[in-house]
């Protein structure tokens, strides 16, 4: 089963999201995050910054997701 870090990377890819995207989306959602933070996320497992992504993070992810991109 992929984890909610590979999920996140698989949309960042899909959606060709940049840094500023990932932050625009989580402060659509707000839920503030840094940019260190959010490489943190990008790391290889087992490197020494990598952080799991939570459930309530992934949550929020995609709550920005449809702010942004679902019709008003």
């Amino acid at each position: 089963m992929a984890s909610n870090n590979d999920i996140l990377k698989k949309l960042r890819i899909a959606l060709q999201l940049e840094e500023d995207d990932l932050l625009e989306i989580f402060g659509l959602a707000e839920f503030p995050i840094t940019k260190p933070q959010i490489t943190a996320l990008f790391r290889k497992k087992g490197h020494p910054h990598y952080k799991e992504c939570q459930d309530q993070l992934m949550k929020k992810f995609l709550l920005g997701l449809a702010l942004k991109y679902r019709p008003k």
